[in-house]
C-alpha cells in the first residue's frame, strides 16, 4: 500500500526543500508505519511512507535506476501488482536483471522498458509517480478502477501531488480551501464520487484508469482503460464456469505475501467465497474477523440487516478450519471516535460506518499486514435494491437516489441559490450517461441496466473503495479487494441482468430462480455451506442502539446552540432544529432511524472540517 506525494517544478531548484518534501510524506505516516523516505533532484522532490509486504527488506522506496544516458528514473508508488512476477520474467527476457524481488523493481523497469505504455500490462491496486530526469517528465497513473487514491495539483510552474489531499495541503503555497463547485460536490451527490473531483479548491483527483504526464510544456491527462460494450451469448452455466475460473486466478494472485494474511469475513456470500478460495491455496496460517456493534432490541427488526454476521461467519471458518476473531465496538467508541473518521478521509464522510470499519481494521491490523476483502461484488454481481428494482432503476438520476433527501435540503437560500444543486446533480448524471459504452442494436430495458452497472462501476463504487482505503490506511493495514479486478469489470458489464439474478435460461441449464447475485452464488456454491449460499444479503453492520442516536442527537443540539458554529455559515439553523427535534424525519435520506444516524454525523462532521477549511464564494 504505502503513501506517496511529490513536486516538480521545471523553473525551480529544489534540491533544498527537503523540508516541505518531509513534511507532505509525514502526513501520511499511518500509510506507510514501516519507512520513510525522499529523494532530490534540481527539479523533483519525491517521498514516501512504506508499509512492507513484499520483499521487505529490498523494496525500499522512492527507488531509483539509470535510465537513458545513465540519467536517473526515480519511482514512489502505492499499492500491488498482482502479475509482477511474469513481468520480471517478460523483462530478464529483455535483457533486465534485477536487484531485489519487489514489484516496485518491476514496475520501475517497466517503465524504461516500454515507457508509459507500460500501464496496459498492469494488473493490480496501484497509483504512482515516475519522474523521469532525462526526458524531465512526470508520470502519475492510477489503477483501472481507482482502488488506490492520487491527487494532483499546480502550484506555479509545477506539480504536486500524493496519496491523500493532507500531504498537498502541507504545501506551503496550497490551501485548505472550498469553492462553491466543492460545496456542491459534498451537498449534492454525496453518495456519488464524481471522478476527478478532490472537493478542495485547485486540486483534482487523477480518475481511475487515467494516466498524467506532466512537463515543462503542461500536463494532459489522458485515459488508457474503460469496459467496453460486447455481445454476451453464453449460458448461464457457462457463465458461472467462467467466473469461477476468472475468480480463482485473481485470489491466487492476490494471496501473494511476505507478511501474515487475513480475510474480512462476514459470512455473506461475497467475503465467504473470497475466504473459502483462499483458504484454498494460502500456504500459511490464514485467520478471519468480522466487526460487531450494537444490535436492535428486537432481532430481525431492521430490514437492512435482517441476520446477525456471527453465527454465519463461524459456520464458514469452522467448515474451513480458520480461526475467526470478532472485533466489538460499542456505542462509547463510535461517538469518541467520529474525528478518526474525519481526519482519514479529509472529508465529511459515514459517520458509524467509517467508525466501525475503522475499528475492524485496527483489530485486524494487531495480527495482519494485509486482508483479503469481499467489498466490490454487489458492484459487479447486482446485490444492491438500486439495481434490480424497477423504481430504482428508471429514476431519472442516479438509482441509488430514489427516494432519498440530501444535505441540501437544510441548506440556506442563498447558499442554495448559489450552488445550485438540483442543477449541479443533473449535470452529473448527464456527464455520466455520456460516458457509457454503447452496443448496438440493444433493447431499451438492457440498455438501462447497463447505464446502471456503469453508474455503479464508475460512480458509486468509488465512495466505497475510498472509505476502504481510507480506514485502512489510518492503521496501516493493506485491504486487497479481489472483486475489484479489472478482468471481472469487463466480463460482467457485458453479462444481462436475468443471467446475474439466475432469472433467466440458457441451453446449459436454468439460473438460481431469481435470487440477488445467483451468478456467484452458484460459481462458488461448492466450496461453502447451503446456509451461506443460501443468506440473503445483510448490509454491512452499522449501529441501530437508540442510545447512539439520542447520544449523536445532543452533540447536534450543542452544535446549534452553538453561536459561532460554522455548520451555519451553509445551513439554516431553524431547519436543522427543526429536523433535529421533531423526530429526525426531516433529515437527508428515506426516514429510518438508520438514516437518522447518518443524517446526526454528518452534520457533526460537516461542523468540525469547517471549522478547518476557508469556504471562498
Amino acid at each position: 500500500m504505502c503513501g506517496i506525494t511529490g513536486w516538480v517544478d521545471w523553473t525551480l531548484d529544489l534540491r533544498g526543500q527537503g523540508p516541505v518534501i518531509t513534511g507532505m510524506t509525514r502526513t501520511q505516516a499511518p500509510r506507510g508505519p514501516d519507512d520513510e523516505g525522499t529523494w532530490l533532484s534540481r527539479h523533483a522532490a519525491f517521498g514516501h511512507r512504506r508499509l512492507a509486504v513484499i520483499d521487505v527488506e529490498g523494496g525500499r522506496q522512492p527507488m531509483t535506476r539509470n535510465g537513458p544516458g545513465g540519467r536517473p528514473v526515480v519511482i514512489t508508488f502505492s499499492g500491488e501488482i498482482y502479475n509482477f512476477r511474469e513481468l520480471r520474467a517478460e523483462l530478464r527476457s529483455a535483457g533486465w536483471s534485477f536487484g531485489t524481488r519487489s514489484d516496485t523493481e518491476v514496475l520501475l523497469t517497466a517503465y524504461l522498458q516500454w515507457g508509459p505504455d507500460l500501464v496496459t500490462r498492469l494488473n493490480g491496486m496501484y497509483a504512482f509517480a515516475v519522474w523521469d530526469e532525462q526526458a524531465r517528465r512526470l508520470l502519475l497513473v492510477r489503477d483501472r478502477l481507482g482502488i488506490k487514491p492520487l491527487y494532483y495539483a499546480r502550484v506555479g510552474d509545477g506539480i504536486v501531488f500524493g496519496s491523500e489531499p493532507k500531504a498537498l495541503l502541507a504545501h506551503p503555497r496550497l490551501k485548505a480551501e472550498v469553492d462553491l463547485e466543492g460545496l456542491a460536490e459534498l451537498l449534492a451527490v454525496p453518495r456519488a464520487r464524481t471522478p476527478g473531483h478532490a472537493v478542495y479548491r485547485g486540486m483534482r483527483e487523477l480518475k481511475p484508469g487515467c494516466l498524467l504526464v506532466a512537463d515543462a510544456s503542461g500536463c494532459r491527462e489522458s485515459r488508457y482503460w474503460q469496459v467496453e460494450a460486447r455481445p454476451h451469448t453464453k449460458d448461464f452455466r457457462t457463465t458461472t464456469a467462467e467466473i469461477r475460473s476468472l475468480l480463482t486466478d485473481i485470489v491466487d494472485r492476490q494471496i501473494v505475501a511476505d507478511v501474515p494474511v487475513g480475510t474480512l469475513l462476514s459470512g455473506g456470500i461475497d467475503s465467504s467465497a473470497i475466504t473459502a478460495m483462499a483458504a484454498g491455496k494460502f500456504t500459511g496460517k490464514l485467520a478471519s474477523y468480522s466487526v460487531s456493534v450494537p444490535a436492535p432490541a428486537r432481532p430481525g427488526s431492521d430490514l437492512w440487516r435482517p441476520s446477525p454476521d456471527e453465527p454465519y461467519a463461524r459456520l464458514v471458518a469452522e467448515r474451513l478450519g480458520i480461526e475467526h476473531s470478532v472485533v466489538e465496538v460499542g456505542t462509547d467508541g463510535l461517538v469518541e471516535d467520529i474525528d478518526r473518521g474525519l481526519r482519514a478521509r479529509d472529508l465529511p464522510g459515514w459517520g458509524d460506518l467509517d467508525v466501525s470499519m475503522y475499528h475492524l481494521f485496527r483489530g485486524v491490523r494487531a495480527n495482519c499486514t494485509v486482508a483479503l476483502s469481499g467489498e466490490s461484488a454487489d458492484e459487479m454481481f447486482g446485490g444492491y435494491t438500486w439495481q434490480t428494482d424497477e423504481r430504482y432503476v428508471r429514476h431519472t438520476s442516479f438509482p441509488w437516489m430514489y427516494g432519498r433527501r440530501q444535505p441540501e435540503v437544510l441548506l440556506r437560500e442563498e447558499v442554495r441559490r448559489a450552488i445550485r444543486p438540483e442543477v449541479y446533480e443533473a449535470d452529473r448524471y448527464r456527464e455520466a450517461l455520456a460516458e457509457v459504452p454503447r452496443l448496438e442494436g440493444e433493447d431499451r430495458a438492457g440498455r438501462r441496466q447497463r447505464e446502471v452497472f456503469h453508474l455503479g462501476l464508475t460512480r458509486w463504487l468509488g465512495a466505497l473503495l475510498d472509505r476502504k482505503d481510507r480506514m485502512s490506511m489510518a492503521v496501516g493495514l493493506e485491504v486487497r479487494v479481489p472483486f475489484a479486478d479489472h478482468r471481472l469489470a469487463e466480463y460482467l458489464f457485458n453479462v444481462p441482468a436475468d443471467l446475474k439474478t439466475g432469472a433467466g435460461t440458457g441451453s446449459g441449464g436454468t439460473g438460481g430462480g431469481g435470487m440477488e447475485k445467483a451468478l456467484l452464488r452458484r460459481a462458488c456454491g461448492d466450496l461453502l455451506p447451503d446456509e451461506i449460499v443460501n443468506r440473503p444479503k445483510s448490509a454491512y453492520p452499522a449501529s441501530r442502539d437508540p442510545g447512539y442516536v439520542e447520544t449523536l442527537k445532543e452533540l447536534v443540539i450543542e452544535t446549534i446552540d452553538d453561536p459561532n458554529a460554522p455548520l451555519f455559515d451553509l445551513m439554516d439553523r431553524d431547519r436543522v432544529r427543526e429536523a433535529v427535534t421533531s423526530g429526525l424525519d426531516a433529515l437527508p435520506g428515506p426516514i429510518t432511524a438508520r438514516t437518522s444516524a447518518i443524517g446526526l454525523s454528518y452534520l457533526l462532521e460537516l461542523d468540525r472540517w469547517l471549522s478547518r477549511v476557508r469556504v471562498v464564494a
